[in-house]
Parts: structure tokens; C-alpha cells; sequence
């Protein structure tokens, strides 16, 4: 399993946030990863690209969101094989925090478009909106693709849990969200065939033309600093910078107080 490689590591990706590495007694042990039946050909795939044996079984039973839920395995048994998964950074029992980004090299968008097919969603929101979405328990995971998205699409998340669960919810929607789903599901990747219809399908949407453009902060500057202390007056300040008068007396405040350093020439 070289990560460098595309499907291994998309494959990785999924196994880490989807899969169970479970021990045994001696050196028994293995490997499983159980998703809805309907997406039974991803382990197909998986099974192909495994050099040793594994199986895929299918079952019905009952869960608290459905009476019938047909669902499909898929198992590997290969000690050598459990054994490389762990030293990628695939841990044994409970993992959902302590799972991070491989280290050294890896396809990094193939190996976030695993994570996000096992844990995330891709598609419309209720308003008719774009989105992109990740749930993980897992920092080291949720900061990897804030990260990266912002490379991608220069949007920036904070990535805080929530206190109801303490989960992570990292989201991107309207042109941030065509975005990036353009750069993990690009044509021919190997992904649920379901999702990357969905992403495909962001690639339609266009901001009505009623619906103002996405808002993009405007940093402050060590000369706008300058000339705001110099004015000592948010509203000549704020003719002479092109901005608001709340917009330069915050910024005021926050040099008065200590909350921004001061420009380096004061």
C-alpha cells in the first residue's frame, strides 16, 4: 500500500475513518469495514486491489434508523496486511480521535476524498445551496482539511468541537464547496459512486443573481494603521481609507488597546 498511489489512498482514508482493526488471540486478528449494501462495489474494488485474500458479506438486520437495513463487509484477515495498515497510522480498537494524516508522502486530495465518502457529505442543502461537509472526533483530521481547502479554495474554517457531542463539523458551501469538490471527485477517481455523482453535479450551480456576491475580509494593512493613527479620527480616517467609520473605529480600538500590534514605525 504506497500512499503516493491515488486508490491507496483514497483507500487508506476510508479504512481509517470507516474501517475496524481489531485484534486477536496471537496473531489472529483483522480488519472490516461494514457500509450499506447499496455501495457494496467500493469493496469490490477494494477487494481488487488487495494482493491477499478477503471476503464481502451482505446481511438485513434492524438499527434505530431502520427495521430492514441491508448492509455489506468487507474482511481481511492477512497479518501482514494489519500489520502495514498499523504502521500507516491505522490504530487497533476505538480510534475516532486519535487518527491523524499519514506521515511522509501521500495523495492528499485522494486520501481526504476517503475520509469524507466514510464520514462526510457532498451535495444541496435544504435551500438549494452547495455544500461539502466533514464529521470527525479526530483534531489532527478536521485541522488537515481546513488546511487544505484553504490552499484550494481560500477559504478559511475554525475548527472548533461542538458541546453537544464533542465533534467536529467542518463545512463549506456556495463557491468554496464547487470548489473543492472539483478538486477531490475529478473524473475517473475511485470514490462511492453516489458521491462523486453528487459533486459532479455542484459544478451546475451558479449564484442567483439576486444573491450578493460571497463577502471576502479585508485585511488591514501596517500603512492603513498608519494613517488611521495619524487622522486620530475614525470618520476622517475612514474617507481617506475607502472604509466604514465602524470599520476604522474598531480598528482603532484595537490598537489603543493592545488587541493588534502597532504598525512598526510608531
Amino acid at each position: 500500500m504506497d500512499l503516493r498511489v491515488p486508490e491507496y489512498a483514497y483507500m487508506f482514508g476510508f479504512l481509517q475513518a470507516d474501517g475496524h482493526l481489531q485484534r486477536g488471540v496471537g496473531q489472529k486478528g483483522k480488519l472490516s469495514v461494514e457500509i450499506n449494501a447499496r455501495d457494496v462495489e467500493l469493496l469490490r474494488k477494494f477487494q481488487k486491489l488487495t494482493p491477499y485474500y478477503t471476503s464481502i458479506t451482505e446481511r438485513t438486520r434492524s438499527t434505530n434508523f431502520a427495521r430492514a437495513h441491508n448492509s455489506a463487509a468487507w474482511t481481511l484477515c492477512s497479518l501482514e496486511a494489519r500489520t502495514r495498515l498499523n504502521e500507516l497510522g491505522l490504530p487497533y480498537g476505538r480510534k475516532s480521535r486519535t487518527i491523524t494524516p499519514p506521515n511522509g508522502e501521500f495523495s492528499r486530495h485522494d486520501y481526504l476524498r476517503g475520509v469524507i465518502d466514510a464520514d462526510g457529505s457532498v451535495g444541496y442543502t435544504s435551500r438549494g445551496f452547495p455544500f461539502v461537509s466533514l464529521t470527525t472526533a479526530s483534531t489532527a483530521v478536521a485541522e488537515y482539511l481546513s488546511c487544505y481547502a484553504k490552499e484550494v479554495t481560500g477559504a478559511q474554517r475554525t475548527t472548533k468541537r461542538n458541546t453537544r457531542d464533542g465533534i467536529y463539523n467542518v463545512l463549506y458551501t456556495m463557491e468554496p464547496a464547487q470548489d473543492l469538490a472539483l478538486d477531490l471527485y475529478y473524473p475517473g477517481c475511485l470514490s462511492l459512486e453516489r458521491k462523486y455523482a453528487a459533486a459532479d453535479s455542484l459544478a451546475d450551480w451558479t449564484r442567483p443573481s439576486t444573491m450578493r456576491a460571497a463577502y471576502t475580509a479585508r485585511r488591514w494593512s501596517e500603512l492603513e494603521d498608519r494613517i488611521l493613527l495619524r487622522h486620530n479620527s475614525p470618520t476622517s480616517a475612514a474617507e481617506a481609507l475607502g472604509r466604514t467609520v465602524q470599520s476604522c473605529s474598531l480598528r482603532l480600538w484595537r490598537l489603543r488597546s493592545g488587541q493588534v500590534p502597532m504598525p512598526s514605525n510608531q
